[in-house]
């Protein structure tokens, strides 16, 4: 008996149907090293168990004749693989194999299925469209969490599997040219320089709120905050306080406030006069969508608005995972934040774990 099933090269561009697996009788000492067609149930009169003690796709071995032969089984049906089929447990090992880069484990196969496990913490990444080109085929089943989201130790990243028992070679090989790759990219420890303006800040009228709030946040990617200068609204003095802390090392430096179009809000000019490229304006983000960033270099310069001081989270703690991440979003990147940027302000926040901020 055979199963039958419709091969795809990819999208809308069907290979047509194909015969795979065949099934056939064996006595139970002919089972060793075959393939089981289907799962196999016990039943204990004395515990009460009932359930499949082995399961579909499980190849037999020789530890496996006494508890079959307990079960009164003396036949079996198997599944014999032609010369150009892959197990589901091969496949699904041979794909992982290949997509496994770097903070990342591969764990399985559990009944055809493999995992991605985060080994360290960091931002996953990986290209979405390769899974979806992988996902064309009807026979594979690639599941992922969505690209850079912020991942611990233990969390998996990704399941995948093949929904037959065996896939042609080709269909495995087809999945391997994809070529996709999986990692998390470690945060690196980066020294931090926070920026304050405000007149109202520096004269002390008002009382900073924002660096208790920076410096927990910097902590948690490794880094460290070198200090904070109080530099009011003159645009030179702005701008002199940014370059102070790019010639004491620091990799990023954060502005805080003067972000709108008030007449005394500097910070922008202040950012672009300092850095090299202006990379955005401006965010498809809600809360914070006056945020910039610029590069001078390697380092990063932030101009964050005033909501990152009474919001817990806005548009800041989407970009700060990429940059301690070392992949800084580019124009063309952010103008995709839109969709999925709009905070929800749920009474109990999940965050990062929840829609906000999530990139298709």
């Amino acid at each position: 008996m055979n199963s039958i099933y419709m091969i795809f090269k990819g999208p809308n561009e069907p290979l047509g149907r194909i015969e795979v697996m065949q099934k056939k009788t064996v006595n139970l000492d002919q089972a060793i090293g075959h393939i089981l067609s289907h799962d196999l149930t016990k039943i204990d009169v004395k515990t009460g168990f009932k359930g499949a003690i082995f399961k579909k796709g499980h190849v037999v071995g020789q530890g496996d004749i006494e508890t079959l032969r307990s079960m009164g089984r003396e036949h079996l049906t198997i599944l014999e693989l032609e010369e150009d089929e892959v197990h589901e447990d091969d496949a699904a090992l041979a794909l992982g194999s290949a997509m496994c880069g770097r903070g990342l484990k591969l764990s399985g196969p559990n009944e055809g299925r493999c995992n991605l496990v985060a080994d360290s913490k960091g931002l996953l990444c990986f290209d979405a469209d390769e899974v979806c080109l992988i996902n064309s085929d009807p026979d594979w089943v690639v599941v992922t969490l969505y690209p850079y989201t912020m991942v611990e130790p233990g969390d998996i990243v990704a399941g995948f599997r093949i929904l037959p028992l065996a896939i042609k070679k080709t269909q495995l090989e087809r999945a391997l040219r994809v070529g996709a790759k999986f990692e998390v990219r470690a945060y690196s420890p980066l020294k931090v320089g926070l920026v304050t303006t405000g007149g109202e800040i520096k004269s002390g009228i008002v009382e900073d709120a924002f660096r208790p709030k920076l410096e927990r946040k910097v902590a948690y990617f490794g880094g460290v905050l070198l200090g904070q200068i109080l530099a009011g609204d003159d645009l030179g003095d702005i701008a002199g306080a940014i370059r102070n802390f790019l010639d004491k090392g620091a990799d990023l430096v954060i502005c805080t406030g003067g972000m709108s179009v008030d007449a005394d809000d500097n910070t922008p000019r202040a950012i672009a006069e300092t850095c090299d490229e202006v990379v955005f304006k401006g965010i498809p983000v809600l809360p914070g969508s006056m945020l910039m960033v610029g590069i001078k270099g390697q380092k990063v310069i932030v101009g964050a608005p005033a909501c990152v001081v009474h919001d817990e989270w806005t548009s800041l703690d989407l970009i700060l995972p990429r940059i301690f991440a070392g992949v800084v979003p580019s124009f063309d990147e952010v103008r995709k934040f839109g969709v999925g940027g709009l905070c929800r302000r749920c009474e109990t926040c999940t965050f990062p774990n929840c829609s906000f901020g999530v990139k298709m």
